[in-house]
């Protein structure tokens, strides 16, 4: 006898199992920094000669270091649900005003190279797979495959030296060039986003590119478009109507898997464009082992991978209702 499960209770058992992720995470998230070798107080401090024992527990203290690790969690826990995510080492403001102005900047970045790098996928793979084995699709396959076998950073410094140091057609690095209003400003932060936007959506369009050509492959098979090909159908409606529209749901779940895969890669090319976003942050906030901001960063990234893989799973049973 088939079973039937209402969409609420469905929904309400996914929003279940992420929460115990989301649970997991903020645990994780707490003893991680906690067990890396290293001692914030001493960073903090600095050089031998110039601390004591006593300024060492005086700063401990202050920074509730000096307590058990289970109140410690504890306030850690207080301080995720009262809005209080702690103070910087580094920065020496709220961490929460800290990674809110740098997940801006990353956002800036990410969310551009998402749209871009699936569109160029999807049609690139849309044709490729249509018309496999062609001088059209081995030369697409190629050229994502030798961009997928490349790392990301590696691909970042080529262009910067090449279009940056000796052509000199795009800028080292930063944001912008500083001094500059309304559409100056505009332009000139395109400019300087270029480049590192232009790695990000390669990255994410090599990968994307190969599941959606062999998605393209395995749906040109079906039997249903075998017969949109007997009754005559136009090649472009059987590709837009038929193909495109049933390949689109491996594409969206792939996009919200590499949320994540694009938060963690774009710690490098950030750091090599000098782009100040949450890759910059985490490199500084591990290399001073400033507990509270790594934490705020980690649990950010964190709760926007878990919220694009629910927003996937919404999409993915709009696109194929079978899996509802």
């Amino acid at each position: 006898m088939q079973r039937h499960y209402h969409p609420a209770a469905s929904f309400l058992g996914k929003a279940l199992r992420y929460g115990i992720v989301l649970i997991v995470i903020i645990a994780l998230n707490f003893l991680i920094p906690r067990v890396m070798p290293g001692d914030p107080v001493k960073n903090i401090l600095g050089e031998q000669a110039y601390y004591t024992a006593e300024d060492v527990a005086a700063l401990s203290a202050e920074l509730g270091l000096d307590k058990p690790v289970y109140q410690q969690f504890g306030d850690y826990l207080g301080g995720l649900f009262s809005g209080d995510w702690g103070y910087s080492y580094l920065y020496m403001q709220p961490v929460l005003e800290v990674v809110g102005g740098h997940l801006l900047w990353t956002l800036v970045l990410i969310l551009p190279a998402i749209i871009l790098g699936a569109l160029l996928a999807g049609l690139a793979g849309l044709v490729a797979g249509y018309f496999r084995k062609t001088p059209l699709d081995i030369g697409l396959t190629s050229g994502f495959m030798l961009v997928y076998a490349m790392p990301h950073y590696w691909i970042a410094m080529l262009m910067l030296m090449f279009f940056s140091f000796n052509l000199g057609w795009f800028p080292m690095g930063k944001v912008t060039t500083g001094g500059l209003s309304g559409f100056a400003y505009f332009a000139d932060l395109l400019w300087h986003m270029a480049l590192p936007l232009l790695v990000i959506t390669l990255f994410k369009a090599a990968y994307d590119f190969l599941i959606m050509r062999n998605t393209v492959i395995s749906i040109c098979g079906e039997d249903y478009i075998l017969m949109a090909r007997a009754k005559g159908l136009s090649r472009g409606r059987i590709l837009f109507k038929h193909i495109l529209r049933n390949s689109l749901a491996p594409l969206v779940t792939v996009t919200a898997i590499q949320f994540g895969m694009l938060f963690s890669g774009v710690l490098l090319v950030e750091t090599v464009f000098s782009w100040p976003g949450m890759g910059t942050l985490i490199y500084e906030a591990i290399g001073a082992r400033d507990y509270p901001l790594i934490q705020g960063a980690f649990l950010i990234i964190a709760v926007c991978v878990l919220l694009a893989n629910m927003t996937a799973d919404l999409l993915y049973r709009r696109l194929d209702p079978r899996t509802a």
